[in-house]
């Protein structure tokens, strides 16, 4: 009789601590947060060069990952057909990439992954920042970016010069 009265308390025992580590896996509402350092709302970039991508991540308990992703803006997200400049078809810009930041609680990045491609249409553009915790809360971040054949381009020692 005592070992089932043992056996019963250790299995509720058990139970309640299963629950509670479920529990606290679950609890996790908090949204990760993104604070974007580049580019800057209003940036102007240059078609045929790459993009300077700045930011900082954070979260409460644990990254999962990041998602950069920039389409075009015209005319309030219809779509016009492509125009052409110098006798070159143009095409609508377009870039999603997803990034890994699992294991992590804060990380800083910076990369030049976006490029720009020189046949890319010019106008305006919405760059979106989202990041996802490792218990999938989700924040965003969003930019408006202009896309210009006349933009500055940023050096890598942290200058600009126009080209």
């Amino acid at each position: 009789m005592k070992k089932i009265f043992f056996v019963s308390i250790l299995s509720a025992i058990l139970g309640v601590s299963f629950v509670s580590c479920d529990k606290d896996e679950a609890s996790d509402t908090v949204k990760p947060v993104i604070t974007l350092g580049a580019p800057k709302n209003g940036a102007e970039l240059l078609i045929g060069a790459d993009v300077h991508f700045e930011a900082d991540f954070s979260d409460d308990v644990m990254l999962g990952s990041y998602l950069i992703e920039i389409h075009s803006n015209f005319d309030n997200h219809t779509h016009k057909a492509p125009a052409t400049r110098a006798g070159k078809a143009e095409e609508p810009f377009f870039f999603k990439k997803s990034y890994s930041l699992s294991g992590k609680r804060n990380a800083h990045v910076h990369h030049h992954d976006i490029v720009i491609p020189a046949n890319a249409t010019a106008g305006k553009y919405h760059l979106m920042i989202y990041c996802t915790d490792a218990a999938g809360n989700q924040s965003l971040v969003a930019r408006d970016i202009v896309l210009s054949h006349h933009a500055e381009k940023h050096d890598h020692d942290g200058h600009k010069h126009h080209e």
